[in-house]
């Protein structure tokens, strides 16, 4: 029995399964997470090893140059590059995308434990980079007042710590929490360099005697008076009296304390981080949410507790909580913009179908495929583990529209059998007729998503979610048409059809047993389905009545629409050749426009949100860094004009608070300003960002980046690079590029990467003097270290926290170069010898960084654009690359987005040819014909002439995001051009002479042909328009399949029977054209 006569011989089977379906499609919605994105598996790593101390060119050497020739064999690495700055190396290995990351991770481990690098060094760190593990929750904690004392930040730090991070932590779906900002506790020794030098107390004794008496162990048990104790020395520190009273040694008889050569004192750390919240210094408190947590439920979890520790009053006072940033924002925006779009897709595909069909009942059947096809996908998307994001949901919205198609075709089909076979043969019959047809046209747009397996870069990734959506719901649409679709018309029957057997009355005892019974069961449910059923006929008479004039104009101009089709179908197919010419023209016409589309990567993504990223020169301070922050806050903030637009600000200067901070990311000199507008307008951003670009430019030393959060790792639009071993030469190259590209309107927020370094103080040995004093390099090294930077030499003890002890040197020998002269090497010894007799310091300056490019020293000039698409900022790029001289020994090149892009490109042309090959393969099969497929493809060049002129028309840049609407318009604009050619055929099958067979068809398929195109196109409308969040995203794709589908549906109706007419001459007769 086949699924079409199953389906209409066993109704309540079908229903069942039906329910059953929706049933489970809600379960499953209900557990399916919500996230912005996909999961987007960068294959990108990055190595990243701590050398304190190491000036950029020691770091290139010891560190960044082993691990790259180490790391270079590992399977799957197309590039590597790595930054050398002082005291860090970042190698960074970019793999093929497929790559299995987890393998990989594994693999440069492996190789990591054979590098040869200094003993000293610490251990390198693997990081990957994935925007889904940036904080999806950030708060501010801060001073109610605005005294903002030294003990007033750190109690406020140790709060964050102690008690709120752990109540964050305990929340469901919060995987960590991370603190920047504030003071953190720190017992510093500082030692007086005379007095301990008077004393010959050398600095490895004091931290030795620190780490001896802060201590506690256990002693055993002793059993004693029928009791066992048990013995513990507790000699932890209890307070900093007991530091203070350490005994050291003994001079001239007179024992030697800890407080009478130092200082102790209850201080702070060295600031990392600083932040500040509408200028007010705060703790930036980031959440990081489980890998497959719903994000916007653990949102709403966070800010459950939080107002929950509001209403119980579980804050201290002196305290307030400010939510400062909240991914599940935009995420609940974007995905309720999308959903929206669905809903209205589909209600205007809804009123076409009853515009043309002018009868509720199949209007309403037809509308069914909506919402089941849907709520069936869900059950299919929780299987393959498909989050709900933008991308999954636009899917739903690209299809809403085309769900209806089958189910149009198939009730049109068997409307036409009703008129001359009863309702159960007519439902079987015309379900059967169009089967072949509607699988086929399925399957063409099924089929133009697997070529998506093969792009590479983000495309591919970023498009599987919607490409395994819209395959989905179109097989669910497919077997909604072929089962539901027939059943439900075949149930349409009259009253008079409808038989029930009698109700066998019976006397005594078994009458006043069944009767009530009879009446529960078979009266009662049969008037209130009654009751039903006369309210829906009342409401169907109503809107009947409500939608009648709109039926008559509707109908008028469909009439002058059919009668035009006709006649200029007759002159057409009369002159064939002349009528393929003018369409082959046009859409050659509209491809000239091509090179004139503006070129982009990725459509920019207004979040509402951008930040302003600075960078001083190299050796400034974090309070510098501070303080320019401070100032571009107060552009904002003493501006009415920008103060209405802009809702809140808040700034984090330093790196210490970033959980994987970037490799431009680095050090004090680094700040970040964030800026969340009121008004997420265009417009008022570039207005906000104009007058904060022109406070930097104002600003000398400072560079500054303009970007919104990220939701894809791109490089910057204009990237070049000069590849050379002179560092002086490319430093000079670069900067001398780099003044010509500000001098160009086109680009803004100019960065070199190589400048002039942080101010070094180098200390050059004598070795002969070293060992002449029985010293080595090691030894002073590490005094020097302990004596300037500091050591930790234990922990204090306060209320379960562990504050570090840190020794070294008072402030006041240690504040200059010749400071660093005079420390003396040989503490304890009877001659005490100072660093200038055994060292040279000498103060120099270095690159800031030196970074290698496939092992090659590379200097990187980066832009942003301030106008105009990529495609003309990359030809502009290089006119200026031409116009520069060159030293021989150096190369350039454009890079940046221009090589993603064209990487993306040349991967999506390839697809889209696949999956126009695949098109054909499907409508061969169906065809049995290796012709008439050829036919249809004709309409695919036309739907892309179409898609130019429709992006020329609005505007839009050609990305990857139009590229994989173009790949879908394969699949879509060839269904049309099926049925008509399935059409004629089949009369042609019947014994019609062919051009009337060509007449007749393209008669009889306009009617669903226009209805199956304008429900696509209505159904995308609400995604084209381009309103709210994410809408660049989704407008583009939607754009390119609207104006191709309309394009060559229209040229379709003419081109593929003129068509048809030339070229297949099968089983000609003496044929004459009426």
């Amino acid at each position: 029995m086949s699924i079409v006569k199953l389906a209409v011989k066993r109704p309540v089977t079908i229903a069942m399964l039906t329910l059953a379906v929706m049933l489970f499609g809600f379960v499953s919605l209900g557990r399916i997470p919500v996230t912005l994105l996909p999961d987007l598996a960068y294959p990108t790593l990055t190595v990243r090893t701590d050398y304190p101390g190491g000036a950029p060119g020691e770091v290139e050497q010891l560190v960044s140059k082993p691990i790259e020739e180490t790391l270079g064999t590992v399977k799957g690495i197309r590039r590597i590059e790595s930054i050398s700055r002082a005291g860090q190396s970042d190698v960074l290995l970019e793999f093929s995308w497929g790559t299995d990351m987890e393998m990989a991770s594994l693999d440069v481990r492996e190789k990591l434990d054979w590098v040869d690098l200094p003993l000293d060094l610490e251990k390198p760190v693997l990081l990957r980079f994935n925007p889904s593990e940036e904080p999806v929750f950030r708060l501010a904690l801060s001073l109610t007042n605005d005294k903002q004392s030294i003990s007033a930040l750190k109690q406020l730090r140790t709060y964050a710590e102690e008690d709120l991070k752990r109540q964050l932590e305990s929340i469901e779906g919060v995987a960590s929490v991370r603190l920047g900002g504030g003071l953190e506790d720190e017992i510093q020794v500082l030692v007086n360099e005379r007095q301990a030098a008077a004393l010959q107390i050398p600095m490895t004794l004091i931290t030795q005697r620190l780490r001896e008496e802060n201590i506690n162990l256990s002693g055993g048990r002793i059993e004693a008076d029928r009791a066992e104790y048990l013995v513990r020395t507790l000699n932890q520190f209890q307070n900093l009296d007991d530091i203070r009273s350490i005994y050291l040694t003994t001079r001239n008889n007179r024992p030697i304390l800890l407080k009478d050569i130092a200082i102790i004192e209850n201080s702070y750390k060295e600031r990392d981080a600083i932040s500040r919240v509408g200028g007010m210094e705060a703790v930036e408190v980031s959440l990081y949410k489980e890998g497959d947590a719903n994000t916007v439920q653990v949102s709403k979890a966070i800010q459950a507790h939080l107002k929950q520790l509001e209403n119980a009053k579980l804050l201290p006072e002196q305290y307030t909580i400010k939510p400062i940033y909240d991914q599940a924002v935009f995420i609940s925006a974007a995905i309720a913009e999308v959903r929206d779009a669905a809903i209205i897709g589909g209600l205007l595909a809804m009123v076409i179908i009853y515009l043309f069909l002018q009868r509720v009942w199949p209007t309403v059947v037809i509308s069914l495929a909506i919402p089941i096809s849907i709520i069936a996908t869900f059950n299919l998307l929780y299987g393959y583990q498909v989050s709900l994001n933008m991308m999954s949901l636009g899917g739903i919205a690209l299809a809403v529209g085309m769900l209806v198609d089958n189910a149009i075709v198939v009730l049109e089909n068997i409307a036409r059998h009703q008129q001359d076979k009863d309702i159960e043969a007519a439902a079987e019959t015309g379900t059967r007729e169009v089967a072949g047809a509607i699988v086929a046209s399925t399957l063409t747009t099924m089929a133009v998503f697997f070529p998506l397996v093969f792009v590479e870069g983000i495309a591919g990734q970023l498009f599987r979610d919607q490409a395994l959506t819209v395959t989905f719901s179109l097989a669910a649409s497919l077997l909604v048409a072929l089962t539901l679709i027939p059943m439900l018309s075949s149930r349409n029957r009259s009253k008079t059809n409808i038989s029930t057997a009698p109700f066998v009355y019976s006397t005594g005892w078994r009458f006043w047993l069944k009767t009530p019974i009879y009446l529960i069961f078979r009266w009662v449910p049969f008037a209130l389905i009654s009751v039903i059923v006369a309210i829906s006929r009342l409401g169907s008479k109503l809107f009947t009545f409500v939608t009648t004039p709109l039926l008559k104009v509707f109908n008028a101009v469909y009439r002058v629409l059919e009668s035009s089709y006709q006649k200029l179908l007759n002159v057409a197919l009369h002159r064939a050749g002349v009528t393929l010419g003018i369409i082959l023209v046009s859409s050659a016409a509209c491809y000239t426009l091509l090179p004139r589309l503006p070129v982009a990567l990725l459509p920019n993504m207004a979040q509402g949100e951008f930040f302003v990223e600075v960078e001083l020169q190299p050796g400034a301070t974090i309070y510098e860094t501070d303080a320019v922050l401070a100032q571009l806050g107060r552009v904002i903030a003493n501006s009415e004009e920008l103060n209405s637009l802009v809702d809140r600000y808040y700034t984090i200067a330093g790196t210490g608070s970033l959980l994987n901070a970037a490799p431009g990311q680095s050090g004090n000199q680094w700040g970040r300003l964030n800026v969340v507008m009121a008004d997420h307008n265009a417009v008022a951003i570039e207005n906000v960002q104009s007058q904060l670009r022109q406070a930097v430019q104002s600003m000398p030393g400072v560079m500054a980046k303009f970007g919104s959060p990220e939701l894809f790792s791109f490089a910057s639009p204009i990237t070049i690079e000069f590849v050379g071993y002179d560092l002086a030469l490319l430093q000079q190259a670069a900067q001398q590029f780099g003044i010509s590209l500000d001098q160009h309107p086109q680009f803004t927020d100019i960065r070199v990467n190589m400048t002039d370094g942080q101010p070094e103080l180098a200390v050059y040995f004598d070795h002969a003097k070293l060992s002449q004093y029985g010293l080595t390099s090691a030894e002073v090294s590490e005094l020097l270290a302990t004596k300037i930077g500091g050591r930790v030499a234990s922990q204090f003890s306060l209320d379960d926290r562990k504050i570090d002890i840190l020794v070294r040197s008072q402030s006041a020998d240690r504040n200059s170069m010749r400071d660093l002269q005079q420390v003396i090497i040989n503490p304890g010894a009877a001659r005490e010898i100072t660093l200038q007799a055994v060292a040279e310091v000498v103060p120099v300056v270095g690159p800031s960084e030196i970074t290698r490019i496939g092992q090659q020293r590379t200097a990187l000039v980066e832009a942003n654009l301030d106008y105009g698409d990529l495609g003309s900022a990359v030809t502009n790029a290089q006119q200026l690359l031409s116009e520069t001289q060159l030293p021989p020994t150096i190369t350039a090149r454009v890079a940046g987005q221009n090589e993603d892009m064209q990487r993306s490109f040349t991967s999506l042309q390839f697809a889209l040819v696949l999956a126009v090959f695949l098109v054909y393969l499907v409508m061969a099969s169906q065809f049995e014909s290796l012709l008439h497929p050829l036919f249809i493809l004709f309409t695919v060049p036309l739907a892309g002439a179409g898609s130019v002129l429709g992006l020329y028309l609005m505007g839009t840049e050609l990305s990857i995001i139009v590229f994989i609407g173009l790949i879908m318009l394969a699949g879509i604009v060839v269904n049309n051009a099926i049925v008509l050619v399935d059409r004629i055929n089949q009369l042609r099958q019947e014994g019609v002479e062919r051009y009337q067979a060509v007449y007749t068809a393209a008669q009889q398929r306009l009617r669903p042909i226009l209805m199956t195109m304008l429900t696509t196109v209505l159904g995308l409308l609400p995604l084209a328009i381009g309103l709210g969040e994410g809408a660049e995203i989704r407008a583009p794709m939607a754009i390119s399949v609207i104006a191709g589908l309309l394009f060559s549906t229209l040229l379709t109706l003419l081109f593929i029977p003129c068509l048809y007419l030339l070229v297949d001459r099968k089983s000609v007769t003496a044929e004459t054209y009426v």
